[in-house]
């Protein structure tokens, strides 16, 4: 029987071993902070890919996400933001409680516990503009304004967090022997990693790259989002396979 905080396929439901808390209202809680890190990807992806398609002047494919929090409507990027940020740190908390012991039982909850700190943080300080959005704003960002240097700041753990986070549980499902969700996990981390590189080429408008800048960042964070959405998923199956904690038999 699999178990997501279990130590391999072939370890038996009778160790004690636990999923959560003992109580079933404590299991509720878990779940509910699970489903957080579905929601997360949704609301995020769904706004920027909304927002994207019908602003004025900003073209998906170019333009960074960050800029649609910037003009009269940016507030609704905003939001996404921070609340997005506030449902990873809510996915953390219930991932480190579902995780039980073992490898990225700790570490691996923390850096997506970063990643909704970063999202937050990224959307209480707006960019600065980039790849000529607004209209009349140049391409290349010379001198970063305060806000956009904390904008920046916080957006690092959004891009650095989640392949550091895929590396780390692929770690683990190699040791409980599930090598689909081990490889899935690596060649999220190799795909993140490398869309985020060349988003960052064409945003700092290396030729070839500069079009496709804000293309490149959309693969990357639904790349990202849709990992902690399936490692969310994945946890929320399990609990019913798994006896209460101090439980045998």
């Amino acid at each position: 029987m699999e178990r997501f905080s279990g130590q391999g396929r072939g370890s038996s439901a009778a160790d004690g071993t636990a999923w959560g808390p003992a109580d079933p209202a404590g299991q509720r809680t878990v779940r509910a902070l699970l489903a957080c890190g579905v929601a997360a990807g949704l609301l995020f992806v769904g706004v920027f890919l909304g927002t994207g398609a019908v602003r004025a002047d900003y073209d998906p494919v170019r333009h960074p996400v960050s800029s649609l929090a910037l003009g009269d409507t940016g507030w609704t990027q905003t939001a996404a933001f921070i609340a997005s940020g506030l449902l990873m740190a809510a996915f953390a908390v219930g991932l480190r409680r579902a995780l039980g012991t073992g490898r990225a039982s700790v570490w691996g909850p923390l850096l997506i516990g970063l990643w909704g700190v970063g999202l937050i943080g990224a959307g209480i300080y707006t960019t600065d503009p980039v790849s000529g959005y607004p209209p009349g704003t140049a391409d290349l960002l010379t001198e970063y304004s305060p806000h956009g240097l904390l904008h920046d700041l916080f957006s690092t753990p959004v891009f650095l967090a989640p392949p550091a986070a895929c590396v780390l549980f692929a770690l683990r499902f190699v040791g409980e022997r599930r090598y689909g969700w081990a490889a899935y996990s690596v060649a999220t981390a190799v795909g993140f990693t490398a869309a985020t590189v060349l988003a960052s080429l064409g945003f700092g408008q290396v030729s070839g790259f500069a079009d496709l800048g804000g293309l490149l960042q959309r693969i990357a964070l639904v790349t990202g989002f849709a990992w902690a959405a399936l490692l969310a998923v994945r946890a929320l199956r399990t609990p019913s396979e798994v006896p209460l904690r101090g439980a045998r038999g």
